[in-house]
């Protein structure tokens, strides 16, 4: 495993920071679901897998969960939501950071994007269905009525809304900041 620099883990965790901040700023995109809430927190988490590797996306996505989870403490107690977030934005990241490394243009971040966002989509529908709504209903007292028609209706439609807007988003600061991001990449050897 690579050593990472007191820059490394500084910048790290301004990311993460931002990325925190970021959770407070979501909305709903569909009406039914309206407590299925889009933030732009993977953005930073994307940043740190270019620059930093899959380490700092995945030390952004870990700090980020566990600052929302430690300030909403009161609120739920229980954790489910925020892991959830977390396998969300490792299974958008890591693949999106896995196909960019392989073809390092803009078109290949596109592809890496829609790829993350395919992926975030199918396993966390798979993951809904076998565990992480079998934890709300059971621990939470959460309803949702026939699980399978929730998640084709719900979760799987999310998920591809959310992807593609951070995708939307992240392709327009990358188109500006590609060089920048490239040069500290080599700079942090990535």
């Amino acid at each position: 495993m690579k050593k990472l620099s007191l820059k490394a883990f500084v910048s790290i965790a301004m990311l993460s920071s931002l990325a925190y901040v970021l959770m407070f700023i979501k909305f709903p995109v569909l009406p039914i679901y309206s407590y299925l809430t889009v933030d732009f927190s993977d953005i930073p988490a994307l940043i740190a897998a270019l620059i930093f590797g899959p380490i700092g996306a995945i030390i952004v996505e870990i700090i980020k969960n566990l600052l929302d989870y430690l300030t909403h403490i009161s609120d739920v107690g229980i954790p489910i939501g925020n892991a959830a977030n977390l396998v969300a934005g490792l299974l958008f990241v890591l693949p999106t950071y896995f196909v960019f490394k392989r073809m390092k243009t803009k078109l290949g971040m596109t592809y890496a994007l829609i790829i993350g966002t395919v992926t975030m989509a199918v396993i966390m529908s798979i993951l809904n269905y076998f565990v992480i709504l079998p934890a709300y209903l059971a621990l939470m007292h959460f309803d949702v009525g026939n699980v399978k028609d929730y998640i084709v209706a719900g979760i799987l439609p999310f998920n591809l809304i959310k992807g593609a807007l951070v995708t939307i988003i992240f392709m327009v600061l990358f188109s500006k900041m590609q060089k920048w991001i490239t040069k500290q990449a080599i700079l942090n050897n990535n």
